[in-house]
Formats: C-alpha cells, structure tokens, sequence
C-alpha cells in the first residue's frame, strides 16, 4: 500500500512541475512553427501568382503582430537608409 501511494505522489509531482510546463512549451513552439510555414507558403504562392513585391511584403507583414510589425518597419527603413547613402 505504501509502495502505490508513494508512486502516486511521485507522479503526481512530475506531472505537475515537469511535464505540464514541457507541454506548454512544445504547444507554444508548435504553434509559431505553424505560423511561420503559413508566412511561407503564402510568400511562395504570391511569387509564383507574379504578385508585385510591395503586395507580398505587405501581405507577408499582416501575419506580425503589431508589436513585430513596427520593428520590421524599422529595420527595413534602417537598411533602405544605409543603401541609400552609400549611393550617394
């Protein structure tokens, strides 16, 4: 009897401060796997339709969040900014 309880308990502990959070974890890593496969497919199938470029970039960005979006606006006006003067 002692032998059941104490395997009752040991699991119970594993379970919940190892692998419910581990589970969380690969949900959450799973999901943005999704996400970005999404992102590209949707870019391939917009190069192969002969989509304006600035049409797949913005279409490209509706799948960012917010957050996300303004520092690839950011980064992209930082790189236009160094071609740019290096032309000059």
């Amino acid at each position: 009897m002692a032998v059941a309880l104490i395997t009752t308990f040991y699991g119970s502990i594993l379970a919940n401060l190892i692998f419910n959070p581990m589970g969380g974890k690969l949900a959450l890593r799973s999901a943005e796997e999704i996400l970005i496969k999404e992102v590209i497919i949707e870019g391939i199938l917009s190069i192969q339709a002969g989509e304006n470029p600035r049409i797949v970039e913005e279409k490209l960005k509706a799948f960012l969040s917010p957050s996300n979006r303004e520092l690839q606006e950011v980064k992209s006006s930082k790189a236009v900014g160094n071609v740019v003067g290096e032309s000059v």
